[in-house]
């Protein structure tokens, strides 16, 4: 388990800012077109960044078909692969499957799948990057015949997020894209697409592409505009969406990485206790005995003031606050380092409930919550009304934290989960990706996250930007 995790970009600034991303459910949401002739039906190039959430089967990143015999793939597989292939016949003609895992589901991965069957080297065919390096070792390596013309860049329909049959779609991503960009006649390296950061040489980060030449079936997917997810950048004929909204827009990006809850870090004896779904932002609980499941945040801090909020769509045995993501004591609240609000108004910790200066939790309310670990202090807020007398802003009142210096990992993370009987359901929300509607909207003092109610003064969403700056 990792506690503190910067992602694929970590760096205050860079020369060029993604704004958005779009995240995909993974049980239905997907966009689609129909490709024209191509400019080049044997290359092509596909690149973009995603963020993984679960792992839960193939999800496809790109695919076309005529019907499950004839068809294009590329998806990041159950067994945690990158997998591309073409099916003519039902007979594979390409595959191509990583020994890379990709299961960092705290970090943005930037892949780029460049294809020319023009070339007289087989290894030449097909290459794939990963962050702006090229794959080398592969559990299979079956490349496509000189001058193959294969499924993907031809005159059929293609999905972004699903695998297609014949105007259907499944294996549809569970995850956050961004900067998706298909090139049509040219093979590409992904330095066509990135960069490694000047300053930080082992981070690799987005560049502009919109000055590309992309070809006839070529488009550029920014997620700009949240009526349109689909828009093509480049101007050419947009996707359609299918169940997709303006809340799938997020500004968690390549270039701006939040957190979001952990499916990876958690404290349950059953983990398939608990679940985590819309990008691992909301947390259902199924336990309703003695399993106590729990996540933690991707990312922790060791300093600075950070804020999020939790809307308790079904608050009964929520439990809603820090810890240094330690499992202790067989529930959320159970070790001495962590900090949480119980929904029958108890603020937990060391096992030991206090309901001094706490309300309690109904459906529906949100929960502000606050850490300094500046000055060591938690604040809770209900429907933006600070309790046990806090005032983050002017440190006073709230509840006393251990150092997270002192602490068993040294971090505090965000945490969320089941500390009782019922089956509470949560809906975290850390400024990056809306899991609810904002009926007002507020950033932070930097201008990061949207929240419903105003972050205090001095407190910041947890992102990889605000944390490069506060140094946590």
């Amino acid at each position: 388990m990792a506690f503190l995790i910067g992602g694929a970009n970590s760096a205050a600034d860079t020369a060029y800012s993604v704004a958005n991303s779009v995240r995909l459910d993974g049980s239905s949401a997907y966009m689609y077109k129909t490709f024209g002739t191509p400019t080049d039906a044997k290359i092509w190039t596909y690149s973009f960044w995603v963020k993984k959430s679960g792992f839960d089967g193939d999800q496809a990143v790109l695919g076309c078909g005529a019907d499950g015999n004839n068809r294009g793939l590329i998806y990041l597989a159950d067994n945690g692969k990158l997998a591309y292939y073409e099916t003519t016949s039902g007979s594979d003609t390409t595959e191509m499957v990583t020994n890379r895992l990709f299961r960092d589901v705290s970090a943005w991965y930037h892949i780029v799948v460049a294809v020319d069957t023009s070339q007289g080297t087989e290894a030449n065919r097909v290459k794939i990057y990963v962050n702006g390096t090229q794959e080398t070792s592969f559990s299979t390596a079956n490349y496509p015949d000189e001058n193959a013309t294969d499924k993907i860049n031809s005159a059929i329909r293609h999905d972004i997020s699903g695998r297609n049959h014949a105007s259907s779609s499944d294996l549809y991503l569970n995850g956050h894209l961004s900067e998706v960009v298909f090139i049509d006649g040219q093979q590409l390296a992904p330095t066509s697409f990135g960069e490694f950061d000047e300053d930080s040489p082992t981070i690799w980060k987005p560049k502009d592409v919109s000055g590309l030449t992309f070809g006839t079936n070529g488009f550029y997917l920014d997620f700009e505009d949240s009526a349109n997810l689909g828009n093509d950048a480049n101007g050419g004929t947009d996707f359609t969406e299918s169940n997709l909204a303006a809340t799938d827009q997020a500004t968690d990006t390549p270039t701006n990485n939040f957190a979001t809850l952990n499916p990876l870090h958690f404290n349950a004896t059953i983990p398939s206790a608990g679940t985590l779904s819309d990008g691992n932002l909301t947390f259902t609980s199924a336990q309703g005995s003695s399993a106590y499941p729990a996540f933690y945040s991707t990312i922790a801090a060791t300093a600075g003031k950070w804020y999020a909020e939790f809307k308790a769509t079904t608050a009964s045995d929520s439990m809603i606050g820090i810890g240094d993501g330690i499992p202790s004591g067989g529930y959320l609240g159970g070790s001495p380092y962590d900090y949480l609000l119980f929904s029958n108004g108890n603020l937990y910790n060391n096992g030991s409930g206090t309901s001094t200066g706490y309300n309690s939790v109904s459906d529906d309310d949100i929960i502000g919550v606050a850490f300094d670990l500046d000055n060591n202090k938690m604040y809770v807020a209900i429907n933006n009304t600070w309790q046990a007398s806090g005032d983050p802003a002017g440190n006073s009142g709230g509840q006393a934290i251990t150092a997270a210096s002192s602490t068993t990992s040294g971090v505090y993370h965000f945490g969320a989960g089941d500390a009782g009987g019922g089956t509470p359901a949560i809906q975290s929300h850390f400024g990056g990706t809306n899991t609810y509607s904002i009926s007002s909207g507020n950033a932070d003092a930097n201008g990061y996250g949207n929240f419903e109610y105003a972050p205090p003064s001095g407190f910041y969403a947890l992102c990889t930007k605000n944390l490069a700056e506060f140094g946590g």
